[in-house]
């Protein structure tokens, strides 16, 4: 007898992603293909990730076939778009939703949409063993959306087939993962930049200028760390430095909008989600706190297991 499974499939604006839960809900592929960026860039257009993308998913797809051999597809899930509101929409999640909607067509299951931001919870709180703790309950919780795109601090609420998510925080002008890929680009380091930064900042041993960050009522302003780090770049020429300075302001930025979560909403968990917060310096300083919740890296940076495991839900409750 073939195994009942999901398919998730996301195509973000760095990533194309495919993955597949198992009606257990347990993830048994997570498939990622990262976006070709020309040396010396800091993103793509979205013409150029649709195109990127249109040429990933095939070679994805096709690695899908062994997984896939002795199960059956009940229903395929997609993002469509980059958060759950009215109006929120980039091209690139287009590809996607082509790709899901022709395999959910010729296997003959059902197709669901969610929001990239609700895959990237979702995937959080299943690297981080918290979906029964903060799922299944039904109580709220909050959530740090943390990446090149996204600077977002949420209140999300969990209902059978996905979540209630309302924004409570955010940056005010670029977002945290665009501070450090234009710092690495800037210092010659290929996009993205975050896994280099990490490793460069891990090694740096000496004294750093005190940050000065910008945080008032749950929200933040980044712009300044791009023009300080090109400062310091400027003077000491060091990459390791620069690149402990860049996560040592971006720390303390999360951790000033986190104090002030707890002052407006206390006593919630935070999950952590983003590729920004796969980072084990962000984590090591954010983690002090109780009842607080990060995803590895594979769950945090770009990836469709998310949405596979929304699709898994969709579907049982639709079968009740």
């Amino acid at each position: 007898m073939k195994r009942p499974v999901f398919v998730g499939i996301d195509t973000s604006n760095y990533t194309t992603s495919v993955a597949v839960s198992t009606i257990d809900g347990e993830v048994i592929a997570n498939l990622k293909q990262l976006l070709p960026v020309e040396g010396g860039a800091c993103g793509l257009r979205q013409s150029d990730a649709v195109f990127a993308h249109v040429k990933n998913l095939p070679i994805l797809m096709d690695s899908l076939k062994e997984i896939l051999t002795d199960c059956e597809v009940r229903a395929v899930g997609v993002s469509s778009a980059p958060r759950s509101q009215e109006g929120s929409y980039m091209p690139c999640f287009l590809s996607g939703v082509a790709a899901a909607s022709t395999m959910a067509a010729g296997l003959g299951v059902p197709m669901y949409s969610f929001s990239h931001q609700e895959g990237h919870v979702m995937a959080a709180l299943y690297s981080a063993r918290a979906t029964e703790r903060l799922i299944e309950g039904g109580a709220p919780f909050a959530a740090f959306h943390v990446s090149g795109g996204t600077t977002d601090v949420l209140l999300v609420t969990p209902h059978a087939v996905g979540f209630s998510i309302s924004q409570v925080g955010g940056t005010k002008d670029i977002n945290a993962g665009q501070a450090i890929d234009r710092t690495g680009v800037m210092m010659g380091l290929q996009f993205p930049c975050g896994k280099e930064l990490e490793a460069l900042a891990t090694s740096y041993q000496g004294t750093l200028p005190t940050p000065r960050i910008c945080v008032k009522d749950g929200f933040c302003n980044l712009s300044g760390l791009q023009n300080l780090s090109e400062k310091l770049w400027e003077q000491t020429g060091d990459r390791c430095a620069v690149s402990a300075f860049v996560l040592s302001f971006v720390g303390k930025t999360l951790e000033a909008m986190t104090r002030d979560l707890d002052r407006a909403h206390p006593g919630l968990p935070i999950v952590y989600a983003g590729g920004v917060m796969g980072n084990r310096l962000l984590q090591a300083l954010l983690g002090k706190r109780p009842d607080t919740y990060f995803a590895d890296p594979a769950f945090s940076s770009d990836n469709a297991a998310g949405i596979a495991l929304l699709c898994r839900r969709q579907y049982l409750h639709s079968e009740k």
